[in-house]
């Protein structure tokens, strides 16, 4: 995966994602099999700004139920990207 379109798919805007925002953090929507490397190098491409941190983690699916029939919703991966001082993300 050498894209960044390929990588990120969203940046999430929640009521817990804006909270992270004067600190400089943002959430990102990413690609299950992305890494912390291929995810920093996405946002700074993207983005034309310096990543000082990455965290990730995934959330898991959750049982979905149809008629009779149980289903799953897939896992998310999530990228929480820390910008250096004073970059910043244009969110409208």
């Amino acid at each position: 995966m050498s894209n960044g379109e390929i990588i990120i798919k969203a940046l999430l805007q929640t009521e817990k994602s804006s909270t992270y925002q004067p600190a400089g953090k943002y959430l990102f929507l990413v690609v299950n099999s992305a890494n912390k490397i291929q995810i920093k190098k996405a946002v700074e491409q993207a983005y034309k700004v310096k990543v000082k941190d990455v965290n990730t983690f995934v959330s898991a699916g959750k049982l979905k139920r149809v008629r009779h029939q149980l289903g799953r919703t897939s896992d998310t991966k999530k990228a929480v990207v820390t910008l250096a001082a004073g970059q910043k993300i244009e969110v409208s």
